[in-house]
């Protein structure tokens, strides 16, 4: 699914977006506006783990970890288990998987100069001459400089 795009077949439903619904979509949008809950999520898209060892994998102290952790628990992003002594966090569920993945998307075809839009065929390849998206062709001066 892209810019202006059908659907994909297993697209998620769209919502109607009111003033309460924005206020909840921006809060979860601004918790993934932090790098390192970015790489804590991303860890966490590997499968569970343990609180102290999530905070070194991704290389933070242990407390900023988990004040990052309980945030996320509170917007719903991340759960947590207590195995004995330690917590093992998880994501909430696949849509948080998915919302990740299509930020990290996104951001590759921003940094690429790719748009679904530029194909036509809303398959989300945006490189339809075969090139690489290098523009070696001459096309390509309508795409955003990449970042």
């Amino acid at each position: 699914m892209g810019h202006g795009a059908a659907p994909a077949k297993n697209a998620v439903p769209r919502i109607s977006l009111d003033a309460d619904n924005a206020a909840r979509v921006a809060t979860t949008l601004q918790a993934l506006a932090t790098p390192s809950r970015l790489l804590i999520l991303a860890r966490l898209r590997e499968g569970p783990c343990a609180a102290t060892e999530l905070a070194h994998e991704v290389g933070m102290e242990q407390s900023a970890c988990s004040h990052q952790l309980r945030l996320l628990r509170n917007l719903g992003l991340v759960v947590g288990q207590r195995q004995g002594r330690s917590v093992v966090y998880a994501l909430y569920d696949n849509h948080v998987a998915e919302l990740l993945d299509q930020a990290v998307y996104h951001t590759e075809h921003l940094r690429l100069g790719l748009s679904d839009a530029a194909d036509g065929d809303g398959d989300g390849g945006g490189d339809s001459d075969g090139d690489g998206g290098s523009g070696a062709d001459g096309g390509g001066a309508d795409r955003p400089a990449a970042r």
